[in-house]
């Protein structure tokens, strides 16, 4: 296969009647995704939209599927905008993006319309999708596609404040979405409840995996996250039965203890992703769901989603981390050294990933794409670009990669390199801590510890993590909060806790 398309088509010709993106207000069938698509490729082609980059903005909803589709239909790619998000980043976005147009849903036209500049520059969802199919002008795009042409862009937090676009293949999403399914034993009667973004790249997982195999994608309301027993039954109304969620987002089941309190959904498989899993959060679903497949998966948008997994086949302590475990089918991970030499087991270094799961790099960024997609260090005998993920891992010995924390997060105190990961994974087995985030006063040297409980546990946090900590590592100060800031992709927002360094006595 070259596309992304080509999935959708054969789908469709399978199981054209059964449901395929979902959400509260519609059931999109295989055979509507693939009308929609048509529909709306041809109405970018009209427009001469077709072959760059169109700027998705809309609400999430089962309608941003077919409108995706549609924009690589076009023979374009596509980013998806988050109404939501502040204005200035959203220019900022579209700005470095230039699309060539912006497909917008009836609520946000307006916004689009002050965004784009030229009202030409805009087309409303709803006209897209009733335009008719031109199958002459959709055929011609699909005989020059190529599986190196770009599927998508998501942008990303930039060090410089820049936004950075991560440029992705079809070919990356044909190879991941491969291994995805086959991993995890995908099919027809999979039904996922989607809770990430359609600009994060989890959501990758749910809508390609769905696309090859004719799983249903149900788009779980937002707002049903701040009331977890309601969306337990939501998604047992809907026969969900796997979920690919960030752990903040099973942490708010975990922590209200949501299970307890109503009929369990009928989930048979659970993963994770997008930042460290607590693993007596972990350990509480795992005793409602015995029989269930959990796997911790791990990797950044630069391998389009994933490049290692770990199946969770072994119990763990509330306090022990768990594993990233090992390379995912034909996608390479070596552990480089800071003197670039391959890591011993035991030995940290950084994570490098190289296969066809890698992005082509940084959107307009060469700069940056040239410093992080380069030559593998460790052969030099022909060119092989590797992503450097500037990810700290080791091997245990088990044989499986454990993670350590991201390089530029390393603290040095009191002349001692610390791994907050350390801290927080003791920190997250003192019952009732129901999350935390350790930050560095850099001005003040010394080590904070911010944690989310009903009730103070300062004194039984201290007294635990002095039992399983160096002097060194003991937090100065231990603040607990109500509730840890989150981002817009449900993950710890570690930036609001650094702005509230400067308060705290």
């Amino acid at each position: 296969m070259k596309n992304i398309l080509e999935l959708l088509e054969t789908t469709a010709a399978r199981f054209g009647a059964r449901p395929a993106f979902c959400d509260e207000d519609r059931a999109l069938t295989w055979a509507d995704t693939l009308a929609l698509a048509r529909a709306a490729g041809s109405a970018l082609l009209r427009a001469g939209a077709g072959g760059g980059p169109v700027a998705l903005y809309l609400d999430r909803s089962a309608l941003c599927a077919p409108a995706m589709l549609g924009v690589l239909a076009a023979g374009g790619f596509y980013t998806v905008l988050d109404p939501a998000q502040p204005p200035d980043r959203v220019g900022r976005i579209t700005a470095q993006l230039s699309p060539v147009t912006l497909l917008a849903d009836a609520a946000h036209l307006g916004a689009a319309r002050a965004l784009a500049g030229p009202a030409d520059r805009v087309l409303a969802l709803d006209d897209a999708f009733a335009a008719p199919p031109d199958a002459a002008a959709l055929d011609v795009v699909r005989a020059n596609a190529i599986d190196t042409d770009l599927a998508y862009i998501l942008f990303t937090s930039g060090s410089t404040g820049a936004p950075k676009g991560v440029a992705v293949p079809h070919r990356a999403v044909l190879a991941y979405s491969a291994w995805a399914a086959g991993t995890f034993g995908i099919h027809e009667d999979t039904v996922f409840g989607n809770q990430t973004p359609f600009y994060f790249s989890m959501s990758v997982t749910d809508i390609c995996a769905a696309l090859r195999t004719g799983a249903c994608v149900q788009v779980l309301p937002r707002r049903l996250f701040s009331f977890p027993v309601q969306l337990l039954d939501y998604m047992t109304a809907r026969s969900v039965n796997t979920i690919y969620w960030v752990p903040s987002a099973l942490g708010i089941v975990a922590n209200w203890q949501a299970l307890d309190y109503t009929a369990a959904p009928p989930l048979r498989t659970v993963l994770f992703a997008g930042e460290t899993m607590p693993t007596a959060r972990l350990n509480y679903w795992r005793r409602h769901y015995p029989t269930a497949r959990f796997a911790n998966l791990f990797g950044p948008t630069e391998t389009t989603d994933i490049c290692s997994y770990y199946i969770v086949d072994r119990e763990f302590a509330d306090d022990e981390a768990l594993p990233i475990g090992k390379a995912c089918d034909n996608c390479g991970l070596l552990v480089v050294t800071p003197e670039g030499r391959a890591a011993k087991p035991g030995e940290a270094g950084e994570l490098c990933v190289r296969g066809s799961f890698l992005a082509a790099g940084y959107y307009r960024m060469p700069d940056k794409t040239a410093e992080r997609f380069c030559q593998n260090p460790l052969q030099r005998d022909w060119p092989e670009t590797v992503y450097r993920t500037g990810d700290l891992v080791t091997e245990n010995k088990r044989g499986e990669l454990m993670y350590l924390g991201r390089i530029d997060n390393q603290i040095k105190h009191m002349g001692y390199r610390v791994e907050p990961g350390e801290i927080e994974t003791a920190a997250l087995g003192e019952p009732g801590v129901e999350g935390c985030v350790c930050l560095h006063d850099t001005a003040r040297d010394r080590l904070v510890l911010f944690y989310q409980a009903k009730k103070d546990l300062t004194d039984a946090l201290r007294a635990r993590l002095a039992a399983r900590l160096p002097a060194y590592m003991q937090p100065a100060v231990c603040r607990r909060l109500l509730a840890l800031p989150q981002n817009a992709n449900g993950k710890l927002d570690r930036g609001a806790l650094t702005a509230l360094l400067p308060t705290l006595e």
